[in-house]
């Protein structure tokens, strides 16, 4: 367990500069932010911090930039964070300054700063000894509520947080832990997952990491071709990972029947938007076609699995739900979930794809948890360390 923002005395944070790092990795167009879904996220612990009088300074990155790119400047994040907040907000163009430094130290009671893109310097990917000393010095303590930044190492998320103390998790980051803790270690069952997505490489140390915990899993999506060929079944044109046959045969054994797959495919010769489909039971799908969702069946054979669940766990599309008709197994997944979480099952929804899954079928506030940090969920459910979460002070 680590220590979280709830355990600080008020009078402890009162004036104090509380740098405080969050994921304002959202997507920009033209200078508009098209989602703020991870700027309402951070909401909670903004406001905490606002009301005990701390000054906020806030510090994330957006994109991949190399060095300064005004593409990926975070100036385009105020405007929507001062509506969230109803307060205004400052922008520290150049926060490894001195004069930043003063500037924090200058903000008044309850206020809130935000710093440029930390990937504009090249230390923060390689956490910099010293731009973590740099980043450090514009606070007087530290709050990682970054979940989705929490598998990285980086100067903003693992090294500023040797430096200052007290450093601790924020609500975001502390609701993350405790879902996906609960749902790895102490699970209400029967406890089902259901995997999706391209690639059986990319679920390979999920599944075996849930396998020993779980009572089924349910495939779905692109990766679910490789394992019909691990069954000597043909999948047309569909994309398979020819190398990765062998181990979805291992994992087919491994499993036994806690693996679930589908017994039918939505095909068609190309991927495009509106295109005629066919339903095919998954040994008939023929020469020419290529499997872009699992069928009727499937998905209400999964909804009756996830129904009957006492937590499930959401991790990857059934298909390719960006591309209507390809969308209708993903739907009935996010639909079966959201009608479960109203029964009184613990849904968790993974992040990634599967969070803008359930977002765009408008249910994403009735599941019990999205999860922030795709790739960050991943790993925390396979069960290794993040690096950002173990700098941080224990309870």
């Amino acid at each position: 367990m680590k220590r979280s923002l709830a355990a600080l005395e008020g009078a402890r944070l009162d004036g104090q500069r509380t740098l405080v790092r969050v994921d304002f990795n959202v997507p920009v167009k033209a200078g508009v932010v098209t989602d703020d879904t991870r700027l309402r996220a951070a909401l909670p612990t903004i406001r905490y911090l606002r009301e005990k009088g701390a000054r906020v300074v806030l510090l994330s990155h957006l994109g991949r930039p190399e060095g300064p790119d005004p593409k990926y400047s975070l100036k385009p994040v105020i405007r929507p964070l001062e509506t969230l907040l109803g307060a205004p907000v400052s922008f520290i163009e150049e926060p490894l300054t001195e004069a930043a430094i003063t500037f924090t130290k200058r903000m008044p009671r309850g206020s809130v700063a935000l710093a440029e893109n930390t990937r504009f310097d090249p230390g923060e990917e390689r956490n910099d000894p010293e731009l973590a000393r740099r980043f450090a010095a514009l606070g007087d303590l530290y709050v990682n509520d970054a979940f989705g930044s929490a598998h990285r190492a980086h100067a903003s998320t693992e090294g500023v947080a040797h430096l200052l103390k007290p450093a601790v998790a924020g609500f975001l980051l502390e609701r993350e832990l405790s879902y996906l803790g609960a749902a790895i270690q102490n699970p209400k069952r029967p406890f089902v997952a259901v995997l999706g997505g391209v690639k059986v490489s990319g679920k390979i140390e999920l599944i075996e990491a849930l396998l020993p915990r779980v009572d089924e899993i349910l495939i779905g999506g692109a990766m679910a071709c490789t394992f019909f060929k691990a069954m000597g079944l043909e999948v047309g044109r569909s994309l398979v990972e020819a190398d990765k046959i062998p181990l979805a045969k291992a994992l087919m054994e491994k499993a036994g029947k806690k693996l679930v797959l589908p017994v039918g495919c939505v095909i068609a010769p190309e991927l495009r938007e509106g295109i005629t489909s066919l339903t095919v039971r998954r040994e008939r799908v023929p020469a020419g076609f290529s499997v872009f969702d699992i069928d009727p069946t499937t998905a209400a054979d999964y909804t009756g699995r996830i129904l009957a669940a006492g937590t499930v766990l959401w991790n990857g599309p059934m298909g390719v739900f960006e591309t209507p008709p390809f969308d209708s197994g993903t739907r009935t997944v996010a639909f079966a979930m959201a009608e479960a979480t109203d029964r009184g099952t613990i849904t968790i929804v993974g992040g990634g794809d599967s969070a803008a899954a359930v977002a765009q079928a408008g249910v994403a506030d009735r599941m019990t948890h999205v999860s922030t940090g795709g790739g960050a969920s991943l790993e925390f459910l396979e069960g290794r360390e993040l690096p950002g979460v173990a700098a941080l002070d224990d309870a």
